[in-house]
C-alpha cells in the first residue's frame, strides 16, 4: 500500500519550517480528516502520515499563515497566504509518496519527491 511522506522548508529564511501544522484530509466523496501533525526541527513528520494508505484522493493543508506570524514574517492581516492546500492522488499500490512544500509569506512549490 503506498506511503506519504512531507517536509516543509521555509525559503524565507533558509531553514527547515519547525513547528508548522499540517492536516491530512482523505477526499474520498466527503473531505475526511484523517490526521493532525506538527513537523519536527527538521521540518519534517516523525513518522509517516500514511504508512499503509489506500489509493485515492488526498489534500494536505499546511498552516503557513500563523507559522510565518509566529516567526514575525508576516506584515499584513489576513496574510497573503494562510493556508496551502494541495491535493493530489496516491494511485501506485506500493508507492512512495513524498509530497514536500518549499514555502515563503510571499509563494510556495511543491512536488513528488521520492
Amino acid at each position: 500500500m503506498p506511503r506519504l511522506t512531507t517536509h516543509v522548508l521555509d525559503t524565507a529564511r533558509g531553514v527547515p519550517a519547525a513547528g508548522l501544522r499540517i492536516e491530512l484530509y482523505a477526499l474520498a466523496g466527503a473531505r475526511t480528516l484523517v490526521k493532525t501533525v506538527t513537523t519536527n526541527a527538521n521540518g519534517r513528520t516523525d513518522e509517516p502520515l500514511l504508512a499503509d494508505a489506500a489509493s485515492g484522493l488526498y489534500e494536505l493543508t499546511f498552516h503557513v499563515g500563523a507559522y510565518f506570524r509566529a516567526a514575525k514574517l508576516t506584515e499584513t492581516q489576513p496574510p497573503f497566504l494562510d493556508q496551502v492546500p494541495i491535493r493530489f492522488a496516491m494511485t501506485e499500490a506500493q508507492g512512495h509518496y513524498h509530497v514536500p512544500l518549499l514555502v515563503s509569506p510571499w509563494s510556495y512549490t511543491t512536488y513528488r519527491g521520492s
